[in-house]
């Protein structure tokens, strides 16, 4: 009889990961990394350790009500996949956003040393910005400018900036 009861640990390691963020659990979400981990997505595309802990803490943290579901876990002992959503109103439009992201992952020891998700940002303006990115989002200044006051916001939380 065959032990259907293990799961690959990355593949837990994912699980818990997308819970623990469905739950506003940032301090489980931080613990999912190495130390010299780092993120990218299309708003932050170079985060150290530190920057991408902080940054699943101000998602959480922020008061801004964001329902996550995940699906499609897979992971082997090296590396992952994921398909996650995310459901919350952009704070400076009040829009809602429904974001559709895959998510990857390599592991080292049970931990996220390099995590990647990639979503249509030009997708992610229409629904934040509104007719504003159904015009422009697609262009590299509207979306450098969605980087630059991302990048500023987290600088603003990580110092205690106002």
């Amino acid at each position: 009889m065959e032990d259907d009861a293990w799961v690959q640990p990355n593949t837990q390691a994912i699980s818990r990961f997308y819970s623990a963020f469905a739950a506003g659990d940032h301090a489980t979400m931080e613990a999912s990394y190495t130390d010299d981990a780092s993120f990218s997505d299309p708003v932050f595309p170079s985060l150290s350790a530190d920057e991408v802990r902080a940054m699943w803490r101000m998602f959480c943290t922020s008061g801004n009500d964001i329902e996550v579901s995940f699906s499609d876990v897979q992971a082997d002992e090296r590396s992952g996949s994921a398909h996650w959503d995310a459901v919350y109103r952009f704070p400076k439009t009040g829009r809602e956003v429904h974001n559709s992201i895959s998510a990857s992952f390599l592991f080292r020891d049970g931990k996220i040393v390099r995590h990647r998700d990639d979503f249509n940002l030009y997708a992610w303006t229409r629904m934040a910005l509104g007719p504003v990115g159904a015009v422009l989002g697609w262009t590299p200044i509207v979306q450098g400018q969605v980087r630059k006051q991302a990048a500023a916001q987290l600088h603003r939380f990580i110092t205690g900036e106002k």
